[in-house]
């Protein structure tokens, strides 16, 4: 009897066990920690007006590649802005310094990244240089606030006017009905 319910408690420690792991692998695949080593890589820096939830080690991408992460994050005390410092893995330093950085999120509620635009300049980025062009993160609290303010039907253009004002138009007459007999 008792090897029976020791073979329980150990059945169900190995399942707890398993469930942890389970659990543990799918953290670190789900926060982009995996699949990205940080080898030799250059600096480039970008302004936002708003960064909403980004963090440190956020992932860089351009065209859908993880190309960096998020280095630092700082406010500009000068200009009131989020100074973002992006850690680019060398393998990428073909990117136009036209490009532009902007804000995303993955999904509807999922972290957000620094996604690059390339642009179409012969002349690449070198170390420490600076994005011209930053779009700032879109909130989801401003999105909603707009689509209710904004969202609801539309006035017509011209309302109907009220009875007794001049500006009806006559109506018109019923078709003639023949006469009753």
């Amino acid at each position: 009897m008792s090897q029976q319910r020791r073979s329980y408690q150990i059945g169900t420690g190995l399942f707890i066990l398993l469930g942890f792991a389970a659990l543990a692998y799918l953290a670190t695949q789900t926060t982009s920690v995996a699949n990205f080593s940080q080898g030799p890589s250059y600096v480039l820096k970008a302004r936002f007006t708003n960064i909403g939830q980004l963090k440190l080690r956020a992932p860089v991408k351009l065209a859908g590649v993880r190309i960096g992460s998020v280095e630092s994050i700082a406010l500009d005390p000068g200009k009131l802005d989020a100074l973002v410092r992006l850690s680019i893995d060398k393998r990428y330093n073909d990117v136009p310094d036209d490009s532009s950085a902007a804000i995303f999120t993955s999904g509807l509620l999922g972290d957000q990244y620094v996604g690059i635009q390339p642009g179409g300049s012969p002349d690449m980025f070198k170390d420490g240089d600076e994005f011209v062009l930053t779009q700032s993160s879109m909130q989801l609290e401003d999105l909603i606030g707009k689509f209710l303010v904004n969202g609801s039907p539309q006035k017509p253009a011209n309302p109907p006017a009220e009875a007794g004002h001049g500006d009806m138009k006559p109506a018109t007459n019923p078709p003639d009905t023949p006469p009753r007999q």
